[in-house]
């Protein structure tokens, strides 16, 4: 009888192991995989944020550091898009100033996301849950 009850708790710890692992890896599978492929660049690890702005903003795309009538400068100012950059841990703060950018330029919100780390991949999460029609462009720094 002993034998019968250990043998079965072995198999419900088994049993809940395996639920909890599934689990989690459904977890963060959700958390950390964006929705859609964005167009991402890989550049350079540990740089400030200017050198990826040099990088992408080139003259034939668009103006660097525009400044506005209220003297607040736009990262990058491109044809379509007032496209704020920030590293992805910041992403609050360039989700807002892309909104506020778009609306004094009359052109669509972009952010350009700093990933320095594969678990950065939350932070366009959470810029894709937002959904406000804003852009949203990659640079792999890691």
């Amino acid at each position: 009888m002993a034998r019968k009850k250990k043998s079965s708790n072995k198999t419900i710890h088994f049993i809940i192991t395996f639920v909890l692992m599934v689990t989690g890896i459904y977890y963060f599978g959700l958390s950390y995989v964006p929705q859609k492929w964005y167009e991402t660049q890989t550049m350079m690890p540990k740089q400030v944020e200017s050198y990826y702005v040099n990088q992408w903003c080139t003259s034939d795309f668009g103006r660097k550091e525009a400044v506005l009538w209220d003297l607040t400068r736009v990262d990058c100012l491109a044809k379509d898009y007032a496209i704020e950059f920030d590293f992805a841990k910041k992403w609050a703060e360039s989700v807002g100033q892309a909104l506020y950018y778009s609306k004094m330029t009359g052109k669509a919100p972009a952010v350009v996301l700093i990933l320095t780390n594969i678990t950065d991949y939350r932070y366009v999460k959470r810029v894709e849950r937002l959904d406000k029609g804003i852009k949203i462009f990659l640079v792999k720094a890691y």
